[in-house]
This record gives structure tokens, C-alpha cells and sequence, in this order.
């Protein structure tokens, strides 16, 4: 019997590259996404099913998951990839987008999680993966929102783990590193106020750090090899990171102290 996966932010990007990925292995794929009708490259593929869900609205991930369940008889794994980076100096942003930026990138991952649970205990199997970031594990300047909700992806994902192993389910966490997506570009909402001169100097640096960062970013296929991995490997390994400049940042921050670790963020940043 063909393993069915469930993808959420499956439009672009890591979520369009998984679902191709997963769907070429043989597997069924339930592409969700925000705007379904925009969608035709996915909607093309053999045994992949694209429909709505809005990690915003709970009706939208009732529907979904009911209705995947339906198509498909069971859901297998769950991949949690929705979400944007908000960045910029937190007194320019409004209330509304600092409540927007943790309801996305993680009441909204816990909303879907949540849906799925009981057909997974139910199953007594099922992977959850969560897309976390290198930004899980260290930060960069002006991003408290973005790196406050991937911290708090990770601790939702290792606690979870206890839970889910109560009866035969797993979680893993994926940190990808600069990937070839648009979350520059239309997942990176940038918020800056210049009035607020202090800031400037850093948000000026920060920019032009960011374009050089994706300058050479590995391809979505990458991530979507390692949620593959991650997916059928068996084992209970929790954290997977996804490009060579993961590997190494990460790497860098367990060896470092945190005085050593923030004066080489700023060096390279020229703070």
C-alpha cells in the first residue's frame, strides 16, 4: 500500500519540491496550500492531491486532513513547512504583524499537528516533521520574530517526541540552511521604521548580509531529500540540518561559547 504524505506552504518553494520529490518515490501527496486554484504544476502529477488550508483558519485544517483521510485511507507523515520570516527592529513592527509572524510559524504548525494526532495514535505510527531553520539555533540581528518562533519550533518538536513515542509515532526536526526559495523575496517580510535612526546602521549591514547569504543557496530539492530521509529512515533521530552551510553554523555554534559565537556574528556583519 503506497505511504501518503500531508505538506503544508506546499505552493513554492521546500513545500513544491517535497511534494515532487515525495511524489516521483511512489508516495501520495496531499499538497496544501492557501490559493489551490493558482496551483497547476502540482495539480498535474499522478497521486497528488492539491486542496486548501490556511494554517490560520482551524476550518480550513479540520477540512483538509478529514478529506485526505478520506482520499487517501491514512496519512503517514506530516510535513509542517508553512511559514514566512518577519524581520526588523522590533519597535518597528505593529502588534498585529508580531501576532501574525507566531500564529504562522507556530500556533499554526501546532493547529495542524494537533488535527492530525488522533489518526496517527489511532494508527499507532506516524512522522511529524517540522521545518525548523538554522535560525532554530542561532540568531542573526533583527530577527526576533523569525528566530523566536524556529526556537520555538524546536523545543514544541523535541517535547513532542516524548509524547508521540507513547504510541509508536516519531518527530524530526529539519534545519535548513540559505535554500533557493522566495524567502527573500515573498516570505520575507521586512519591516523597518527610519525614523528610528539608531537602527539603521545595522539594518543597512544586515541586507546586505542577507543577498550575499542566498547568493549561493543549495537548491529546495535539498531539503526535500533530507524530509525524505527523515521520513524513511527508521531511526529516532530528531535533527537533521539540510545544506553544507547548516552543517557548518550549527556545527560552529556547538563548539562556541556565546560571548565567541555573537562577536563572530558581528565581525562578519561588520558591527
Amino acid at each position: 500500500m503506497k505511504k501518503t504524505i500531508f505538506i503544508t506552504g506546499a505552493s513554492t518553494g521546500i513545500g513544491k519540491a517535497t511534494a515532487k520529490f515525495f511524489q516521483s518515490k511512489g508516495w501520495n501527496v496531499i499538497a496544501t496550500m492557501r490559493n489551490p486554484g493558482n496551483e497547476t504544476e502540482l495539480s498535474g502529477l499522478e497521486n497528488v492531491w492539491v486542496t486548501k488550508l490556511d494554517v490560520l483558519d482551524l476550518d480550513s485544517i479540520k477540512q483538509a486532513v478529514n478529506e485526505g483521510i478520506q482520499k487517501f485511507g491514512k496519512i503517514d507523515v506530516l510535513v509542517n513547512n508553512a511559514g514566512y520570516g518577519a524581520y526588523g527592529p522590533l519597535e518597528s513592527f505593529p502588534r498585529e504583524n508580531i501576532v501574525r509572524q507566531f500564529n504562522t510559524n507556530v500556533i499554526g504548525l501546532l493547529d495542524v499537528t494537533k488535527a492530525l494526532l488522533p489518526h496517527f495514535r489511532q494508527n499507532k505510527s506516524g512522522i511529524i516533521i517540522n521545518i525548523s531553520s538554522i535560525g532554530g539555533k542561532v540568531t542573526f540581528p533583527l530577527g526576533a520574530l523569525y528566530h523566536g518562533t524556529k526556537f520555538a519550533v524546536e523545543g514544541i518538536s523535541e517535547s513532542l517526541s516524548y509524547e508521540v513515542e507513547e504510541f509508536g509515532g516519531k518527530v524530526k526536526i529539519v534545519e535548513p540552511g540559505a535554500i533557493a526559495t522566495d524567502f527573500a523575496g515573498r516570505s520575507f517580510d521586512f519591516t523597518n521604521d527610519t525614523t528610528l535612526a539608531e537602527y539603521q546602521p545595522i539594518v543597512g549591514k544586515l541586507m546586505a548580509a542577507t543577498q550575499t547569504m542566498f547568493t549561493n543557496a543549495a537548491p529546495a530539492s535539498v531539503v526535500a531529500g533530507v524530509i525524505y530521509e527523515a521520513a524513511t529512515d527508521g531511526s529516532n533521530q530528531l535533527r537533521y540540518t539540510a545544506g553544507e552551510d547548516a552543517k557548518i553554523i550549527i556545527a560552529n555554534r556547538k563548539q562556541a561559547d556565546d560571548a565567541s559565537f555573537i562577536a563572530g556574528i558581528r565581525a562578519q556583519l561588520g558591527l
